[in-house]
């Protein structure tokens, strides 16, 4: 392929701007290529984030042409409109600069959901056996493969709108801990997911499960949630 792409990078923070770049075009290029072809030979000043490059780790998500994705795994043949790019950071969260978002708060809200798994046996107690065929290892494993990369969280109208709500990442790793036997954190997570901000705040848009790269459902492991809070509440455990 030869030509040349016409890439917007957004520059500075909150407050700032896209700047255009010529970027020359190539076979099977991604926009990880993309952006790394402006920092090594147009301006190493500007701020990215990237690990794997291969789809393992999620850090390299950004927004191309409005949509949330890892650009480790996007090729620009797929999303290039009329030979361009706009390429930003993260929505719903704070800039740090250029395409890095700041994922403080994406974080802290696992921690509100009360994503940390707390054991109920110690050490010396013989390791239980969970059958994979069992109805809750069966829930568990269609929501455990998320990997933090926060693209549900920036794809989330809900985010949006309320600062508060916990988001469907947070969500999503709170209904894999509820169906896990093992864990005895359940009744304080619960009653966490069911304040304010929680499970019940979702609009079920299906947004986080559209735009998930690992083809999760996190809205169904909300609706999962909204059903074990009521549950929860009509035992008059919460």
């Amino acid at each position: 392929m030869t030509g040349m792409i016409e890439v917007s990078l957004w520059r500075g923070k909150a407050d700032g701007r896209y700047q255009t770049y010529q970027v020359p075009q190539r076979a099977n290029q991604t926009v990880l290529d993309v952006v790394t072809w402006v920092q090594r030979n147009a301006d190493p000043t500007l701020s990215y984030r990237f690990a794997c490059r291969v789809g393992m780790c999620g850090s390299c998500a950004m927004t191309v042409n409005g949509r949330p994705r890892w650009t480790c795994r996007t090729h620009t043949s797929k999303v290039i409109e009329d030979g361009k790019l706009e390429i930003g950071p993260l929505a719903n969260l704070p800039v740090i600069k250029d395409l890095a978002a700041d994922l403080t708060r994406f974080f802290e809200k696992w921690q509100r959901a009360k994503g940390v798994f707390a054991p109920s046996k110690t050490r010396k107690d013989p390791i239980e056996r969970i059958s994979p065929a069992s109805a809750p290892r069966i829930a568990a494993d269609a929501a455990i493969e998320c990997i933090n990369c926060a693209v549900c969280y920036a794809a989330c109208d809900t985010v949006r709108w309320n600062e508060d709500y916990l988001g469907p990442a947070a969500l999503n790793r709170a209904w894999t801990l509820v169906n896990d036997v093992k864990d005895a954190g359940n009744k304080t997570r619960l009653a966490a997911i069911a304040e304010a901000g929680g499970c019940h705040a979702c609009h079920s848009h299906q947004s986080c499960q559209e735009h998930c790269p690992n083809k999760l459902n996190p809205t169904a492991s909300i609706a999962g949630l909204k059903r074990r809070t009521m549950q929860a509440y009509i035992k008059g455990e919460l």
